[in-house]
């Protein structure tokens, strides 16, 4: 609870990230968190007492949803009308559900467009690493790369800060970068590692393979 609360004061404290949780939260998408390293760079940024938060190449929003509906009102025409257009079958499903992520990226753009926002249904994404389907957000961030970026927030109504971490959020505040250890994938690993440059930003963070 302690660092729950730690990353809940460091959330709280930017006002760029709390515009992104309201956008969120106004769109109201089942199981809506945003994770990576909107929550992960935050709190390296505090543990390195940057005074201006590092910026952030993308947005990256999770939900979890099993019916794939596009709501026309929010459909931007030239990203969707392609995709909506493919047949059935798990490819016409898939083609949907990616339209329905390019047209939730377009409604949260007009509440904050200098985002970059990306957004993914948790409940396709099994396919892409031949996993059985995955149940919840929380299971499907917990096959990301490496256990530190295995995190995601929402804003309560209250303005509470709801977090999802599987595997707990003391990595993140020891400052390490390391490896998923449900889903073990050391080339990715160290490929990110090295093209993020992240220990070039912040050049305390211990990489623990």
């Amino acid at each position: 609870m302690v660092l729950n609360q730690a990353l809940s004061n460091i959330i709280h404290r930017d006002p760029f990230r709390m515009d992104c949780l309201r956008a969120l939260r106004a769109l109201n998408l089942p199981q809506g968190y945003l994770g990576a390293g909107f929550v992960r760079n935050a709190i390296w940024d505090d543990l390195h007492n940057k005074a201006r938060p590092t910026p952030l190449n993308d947005v990256d929003v999770v939900y979890f949803s099993d019916e794939i509906t596009v709501p026309q009102s929010k459909v931007s025409v030239e990203n969707t009308i392609e995709s909506l257009s493919q047949p059935g079958g798990q490819a016409g499903v898939l083609s949907d559900a990616k339209a329905q992520e390019k047209a939730f990226e377009h409604e949260l753009a007009r509440f904050v467009p200098n985002a970059n926002w990306q957004v993914k249904n948790q409940a396709r994404m099994h396919l892409a690493h031949g996993h059985a389907p995955y149940k919840s957000c929380s299971e499907g961030i917990s096959y990301w790369i490496e256990r530190e970026t295995c995190v995601a927030v929402r804003l309560l109504a209250n303005d509470d800060v709801d977090i999802l971490a599987p595997f707990g959020l003391e990595a993140n505040f020891a400052g390490t970068i390391s490896i998923n250890p449900k889903y073990p994938r050391p080339d990715v690993f160290e490929q990110r590692v090295a093209s993020k440059n992240w220990p070039k930003d912040w050049p305390l963070l211990k990489v623990v393979l």
